[in-house]
């Protein structure tokens, strides 16, 4: 079974390996991004509709036996410092790629959209996947409640005031 290398572990603020047995299934995950507040729905293979439904999603990933959960932090200037979160999001994601390479075919699950495609031209939407074996899947359009997740794997979903933190998933066995 694949495992993260020392060198993105590293990176990581906190991680820990997980039964597929604990993660929690929202259908109102799914209807938090039909809300379309990101702008992704209907733009993303990875985002609904596309992404398909969450009881299709769950009937997947519970084919594996683990989930690989990891988190990165990112500190602000304040709660309102969108500049700051934006970049700590781009940092969590170039690791979340880093790790989807360094695992080869395991899913992997980040915050948000997939980002393959964004210097690509963008995102198909509704055609088929141009980068199937690189693509990132969202953790809330798979239908998982991350807060849940985070008390699964026994890490901090909130790390203090001015700081804001991202987290992904690979799927193991």
């Amino acid at each position: 079974m694949p495992f993260p290398d020392k060198s993105i572990l590293e990176k990581i603020h906190e991680y820990a390996v997980v039964p597929v047995n604990k993660l929690v299934f929202s259908e109102q995950m799914l209807e938090y991004c039909k809300s379309n507040v990101c702008g992704n729905y209907g733009k993303s293979r990875t985002c609904p509709p596309a992404c398909g439904t969450i009881e299709e999603q769950r009937k997947n990933i519970l084919t594996y036996k683990e989930v690989f959960v990891f988190t990165t932090v990112h500190n602000l200037e304040d709660s309102f410092d969108y500049e700051g979160m934006t970049c700590g999001r781009e940092l969590h994601t170039s690791l979340t790629l880093e790790l989807k390479k360094s695992l080869g075919d395991s899913p992997v699950y980040g915050a948000g959209s997939c980002p393959v495609c964004k210097d690509n031209g963008g995102c198909t939407g509704i055609a088929p996947c141009r980068y199937p074996e690189k693509k990132i899947g969202s953790i809330e359009a798979a239908g998982i409640n991350v807060a849940e997740l985070s008390k699964a794997a026994g890490i901090a979903y909130n790390n203090g005031a001015n700081t804001v933190t991202f987290f992904s998933m690979a799927l193991l066995g």
